[in-house]
C-alpha cells in the first residue's frame, strides 16, 4: 500500500521555513567576524567554512523533525540518502551557503538554497538572499515567485525577445587551474558578441537573477545538483529553458538558463567553443 503524495505546499513551506533559520544563523555569524576556514575541495581557494557546515547541520535537523524518514542530500557530507518510507519518495537538496567565497569576504551575494525532489522530479525550491532581503520560490506549475520584506509577493518572468547581441549573460569559474584557462578563453571569445558579462560568484542566485529578468542568460560549467536544484526550477517556472548542450540536462557538464530563443542562440555559440573541455 503506498501512501498519498506529498503536498508540494507544505515541502516549500518547510523549505522556506529551514532556510530562513540557517540564512539568519548565517548572517549573525558573518557578523560576528571573519569566518573560519575549516577545509578546501577542489583547489586550495575552493573553501569551506565552519559556517557552511553549521548550515548544513541546522537545515537537517530541521527537516528531520517535520519529516524523519525522507532522504537528504547535502552538500557538505551532512546525512546522505536514507531508506525512503512508503508512498512517493522525497529527497532534499540542500546547498547551506551557495557563494561561500562571498559569504568569507563580505559580498552580498550568498544564499541558503533547498529543494524538495518527489520522485526524482523537482517539486519545491527556495534560495534564501539574507543579505538582499530577498527569498525566491517555486512549486511545480505554481510559478516562480519573489518576497522581499515589506512588499507583496511578485510573480517573476524571464526576459524574452532578446537576441544574443543584447543579452546580460551571467558565469561563474570554476576553481582548478586548468578549467580556469579553458573559462577564460570562453569568456573572451564570448564577450565581443553580447551586451555584457556578470560574474556574481552564486550559481543559485544567478539562476533567480535569470527569473527575475536582471540578466537575460547563464551559463556555467562545473556546478552540482545542490547548486542548480532549487534555482533551476525557479527559473523553469519564470519561463526560462535549463539544460546543458545538445539537449542533454543541466549539470556539471554545463548549465544553460535563458528564454527558449535566447537558450538556442547562446547555446549554439557555446556549443561552437567546446567549453565542456578542461586544459
Amino acid at each position: 500500500m503506498t501512501g498519498a503524495a506529498p503536498d508540494p505546499d507544505r515541502l516549500i513551506a518547510l523549505a522556506e521555513a529551514a532556510a530562513r533559520e540557517a540564512a539568519g544563523m548565517l548572517v549573525t555569524r558573518r557578523a560576528a567576524g571573519r569566518p573560519g576556514v575549516i577545509a578546501t575541495k577542489s583547489s586550495p581557494t575552493d573553501v569551506v567554512t565552519e559556517a557552511d557546515h553549521a548550515a548544513e547541520a541546522m537545515i537537517i535537523e530541521r527537516i528531520r523533525a517535520e519529516r524523519p524518514g525522507d532522504a537528504i542530500l547535502g552538500e557538505e557530507g551532512g546525512l546522505r540518502d536514507t531508506e525512503p518510507g512508503p508512498g512517493p519518495a522525497v529527497r532534499w537538496i540542500v546547498d547551506p551557503l551557495d557563494g561561500t567565497v562571498n559569504y568569507l569576504y563580505g559580498l552580498p551575494d550568498f544564499c541558503v538554497s533547498i529543494a524538495a525532489e518527489v520522485g526524482g522530479d523537482v517539486m519545491a525550491g527556495v534560495v534564501h538572499v539574507p543579505e538582499r532581503g530577498e527569498v525566491f520560490t517555486a512549486v511545480a506549475g505554481g510559478g516562480a515567485w519573489l518576497r522581499t520584506a515589506g512588499r507583496p509577493a511578485m510573480r517573476l518572468r524571464c526576459t524574452t525577445g532578446v537576441p544574443l547581441a543584447r543579452a546580460l549573460v551571467a558565469t561563474g569559474f570554476g576553481y582548478a587551474v586548468a578549467r580556469r584557462r579553458v573559462q577564460g578563453e570562453v569568456v573572451a571569445a564570448l564577450l565581443p558578441l553580447v551586451r555584457d558579462i556578470r560574474r556574481a560568484g552564486s550559481a543559485a542566485v544567478d539562476l533567480c537573477s535569470v527569473a527575475a529578468g536582471r540578466v537575460d542568460a547563464y551559463y556555467e560549467r562545473g556546478v552540482n545538483y545542490w547548486d542548480i536544484a532549487a534555482g533551476g526550477l525557479i527559473a523553469r517556472e519564470a519561463g526560462a529553458r535549463v539544460g546543458g548542450l545538445a539537449a542533454r540536462p543541466a549539470g556539471p557538464d554545463l548549465t544553460i538558463a535563458a528564454g527558449p530563443d535566447l537558450f538556442a542562440e547562446l547555446s549554439g555559440r557555446l556549443g561552437q567553443l567546446n567549453p565542456e573541455r578542461d586544459g
